[in-house]
């Protein structure tokens, strides 16, 4: 046994992942170069290695002739005179094939030179490969990266064998890191290696992708891990606010109150993670009028009218609770039409009942007055195109990613926004 391979096999496949048979493969392809930079061809050798106690031979395959004066040494590798033949075995007549053996300790300095760069060429390519396969399976999955250095206005980072790029795009505008900063990026994709020495697989990373988000409560939630409670959808303005949509199902489990934590404890380690981004949890509903309604939370609704054919829904929610339902800068309205995939276009009470909105929509809304402006109640309306109600709101604006309101925006007009965005005044 030759035991002092055998460990030296050992090393690298325990902690580079390069399996022995491969360096097995890289050493007999090293003699095999050695050989034929020793005697000028490899096509007669053959490299016999035992993979368990990985003792070796070299065999040199030579055909025997009745003398080979003046040949080459090129020829001499691959022929053999009867006479020596016979001093090898009796038996042996002119034709015949003579296997001799070789000792590698006999191969000159360059041949050993080339041996030994075959082989630690083939332990880089390996390495290379191994770390690409591991960093693959990881993509669309959150690691934990360390900040190396700024290039221009991209961000180095490694993640633990090996390096990658944190684009501008990528980034939060609020966040700046520092050199050994530690934190958790999504990764986008996983690119071979360029040819060359000491490349590495090319890999993107983002700190704004939505399911950065998502991955980190599957990390801090074991009711999502194990597929009790569903994020169903997310929508994200990164660095401000997210929100998500979740359903449980197991009606003993609630699906807010498993995201959120004892005393806000997971919520607030994402919040954490991702340096105080604000995150809305709702539960997730077939009813999209509930849905949406939920949807613009925290602010309060008097009635939803949603449309599943055209996805477009009509919200009023109570004139003091417009600016709330629209957001700091359209934000809440615009995230909930995001979340929803829904274009909400939300109108204040008063310009609903002065429009004759209600009687449009063949719903009978009678204020009760200033005092009940909160009343929420479920209705079905038996029309045509409007699926889905929900009555209890006031005001009107329409939100989706194409139709955004601005700063200047009158709210005591009709706004629309799909793929809205929701915030409260903060």
């Amino acid at each position: 046994m030759n035991k002092e391979l055998l460990d030296a096999l050992d090393t690298p496949e325990k902690e580079k992942n390069i399996s022995k048979e491969v360096l097995i493969e890289a050493i007999e392809n090293s003699l095999l170069s050695a050989c034929k930079n020793n005697y000028g061809t490899s096509d007669n050798v053959q490299v016999v290695m035992d993979p368990e106690t990985c003792d070796y031979q070299v065999l040199q395959e030579k055909e025997v002739v009745e003398a080979y004066e003046g040949v080459t040494n090129e020829e001499k590798a691959l022929k053999i005179s009867l006479e020596e033949a016979r001093e090898l075995d009796p038996g042996y007549e002119i034709g015949d094939k003579v296997l001799i053996p070789l000792k590698s300790k006999d191969f000159g300095r360059i041949a050993t030179l080339v041996a030994k760069n075959v082989i630690l060429q083939k332990i880089r390519e390996e390495e290379r490969k191994a770390i690409y396969n591991e960093y693959f399976e990881k993509e669309r999955d959150v690691v934990t990266a360390v900040v190396q250095r700024y290039i221009g206005n991209n961000i180095s980072v490694n993640l633990g064998r090996c390096d990658a790029m944190l684009l501008e795009k990528e980034q939060v505008k609020s966040e700046h890191f520092e050199p050994t900063d530690r934190i958790k990026v999504y990764i986008l994709e996983v690119k071979e290696p360029i040819k060359g020495p000491n490349r590495g697989p090319r890999i993107t990373v983002s700190r704004t992708h939505p399911d950065l988000v998502k991955r980190l409560f599957e990390a801090e939630v074991s009711e999502i891990r194990e597929g009790t409670v569903e994020i169903m959808s997310i929508a994200r303005e990164p660095g401000s606010r997210t929100k998500i949509a979740v359903i449980s199902h197991n009606e003993e489990v609630d699906a807010v109150g498993a995201c959120v934590g004892v005393n806000s404890s997971r919520v607030n380690a994402v919040v954490d993670e991702l340096n105080g981004e604000k995150i809305d949890i709702i539960n997730w509903t077939e009813n999209a009028a509930a849905l949406i309604e939920n949807a613009l939370n925290p602010a309060k609704v008097i009635c939803v009218v949603a449309d599943e054919a055209k996805k477009e829904a009509q919200v009023v929610v109570p004139d003091y609770q417009l600016s709330l339902a629209i957001g700091k800068e359209g934000q809440n309205a615009r995230l909930a039409a995001r979340l929803t995939g829904y274009k909400i276009d939300i109108k204040d009470e008063s310009h609903a009942i002065s429009s004759g909105l209600f009687k449009e929509l063949g719903i009978d809304y009678m204020p009760e007055g200033e005092s009940d402006m909160e009343r929420i109640q479920h209705e079905d309306v038996g029309t045509e195109n409007m699926e889905d109600v929900y009555t209890g709101i006031e005001g009107s604006d329409v939100f989706d990613d194409e139709n955004l309101p601005t700063q200047n925006t009158d709210y005591e007009q009709s706004h629309s926004i799909s793929d809205g965005n929701e915030d409260s005044n903060n």
